[in-house]
């Protein structure tokens, strides 16, 4: 995975590994350990334009630090994968060779914004079940075509230990900045009724379906949630009381939502331990801005009307710059229990 570091210019170097000291330290705190045979740490993540040239191509060390923190879980639901898969191949080949991906198609046309769905998984503790589709709205009831998402979610199954489940991503339309845009209200609404019918198909792959993904929703509170949850997703308690997923910490953005139509049976449960991981507590700190000029180039110092930056106006681009290293959002991880031989064991008992 560190195979890159050799190639770095020393002063480089050495800021990468003090950075991935500091981010390895902080994950060990914040996030369970991988079990591999009893858990399943899940999390989504929507990595910034993964890759988009908008601020010159992430570098080497932006790529360590994405597969460190990626690496600590089992299985990531990504979004704004970019039309081209450099980005991604990157960060597959610096994960190394036990993680796998499934990644969609382009969503086109202007809303798609040239976007791609992926899952990244650790091969020793996930399988891929076989079931990968985009989700297509079917026609409404009077024979008329819905109004389709405007970035196609995608539906895959996994089997976990025990555990057999389906798992949707989404990134809903953003629309007015605003928090409960019309479109967007509806959107998650459509996506959350679906898929909920999914779940009561008795040739359903699985009835145990997870809804994850970039929301874009401001508050708990919000008309935005309300279409989730009136549909009968539930985010697990362990993820009501979180700080949001933005980098400011102060939206809901990112969710983690259940559904199980056969309780009895299921054996897809959550063990408590939630949360989001801030990587800038660790990496491309506010305090680092002038250790990055040299990665910024011309654009941190002149605008591209050519006018020269005032020093708030270099804050800014730096606060910038770092989320197109990483990321805008802040990953959101939910620990599931895979493990229920104890169980199985003795039901087998008591019936002799």
């Amino acid at each position: 995975r560190y195979v890159s570091l050799r190639d770095m210019p020393a002063e480089a170097r050495r800021r990468t590994v003090d950075g991935l000291d500091r981010l390895r330290a902080a994950l060990r705190e914040q996030v369970p350990p991988k079990t591999l045979d009893r858990t399943l740490l899940l999390a989504t993540w929507n990595i910034r334009e993964l890759d988009s040239n908008k601020y010159g191509r992430r570098g080497d060390e932006a790529y360590l630090y994405l597969a460190e923190v990626i690496s600590h879980f089992d299985l990531v639901a990504v979004q704004e994968v970019k039309e081209d898969l450099e980005g991604l191949s990157r960060l597959r080949q610096v994960l190394g060779p036990q993680w796998s991906s499934i990644v969609t198609d382009v969503t086109e046309g202007r809303a798609g914004n040239g976007e791609r769905m992926a899952f990244l998984y650790d091969t020793r503790t996930v399988t891929f079940g076989g079931l990968a589709g985009e989700l297509v709205l079917p026609p409404l009831a009077d024979g008329t075509s819905p109004v389709q998402v405007a970035r196609t979610p995608f539906v895959a199954g996994f089997e976990a230990g025990w555990a057999r489940f389906q798992l949707a991503t989404v990134h809903v339309i953003y629309g007015s900045d605003r928090a409960e845009d019309e479109r967007r209200v509806a959107e998650i609404a459509e996506i959350a009724g679906f898929l909920k019918r999914r779940t009561r198909d008795r040739h359903a792959w699985s009835q145990d379906l997870v809804l994850l993904g970039d929301f874009n929703i401001y508050a708990p509170d919000d008309a935005t949630m309300r279409a989730l949850t009136d549909e009968g997703w539930v985010v697990p308690e362990e993820l009501q009381s979180i700080p949001g997923s933005n980098v400011p910490k102060n939206k809901a953005y990112d969710q983690i939502a259940l559904r199980a139509e056969n309780e009895r049976t299921r054996r897809f449960e959550t063990t408590g331990r939630a949360g989001v991981f801030d990587a800038f507590e660790s990496v491309y700190q506010l305090d680092q801005e002038d250790v990055y000029v040299p990665e910024m180039g011309d654009g941190y110092t002149v605008s591209r009307a050519g006018k020269k930056r005032t020093e708030a106006q270099r804050h800014r681009y730096y606060r910038d710059w770092r989320t197109h290293q990483l990321s805008d959002h802040l990953p959101m991880w939910l620990e599931i229990r895979t493990d229920y031989t104890d169980e199985y064991l003795a039901a087998r008992r008591r019936r002799g």
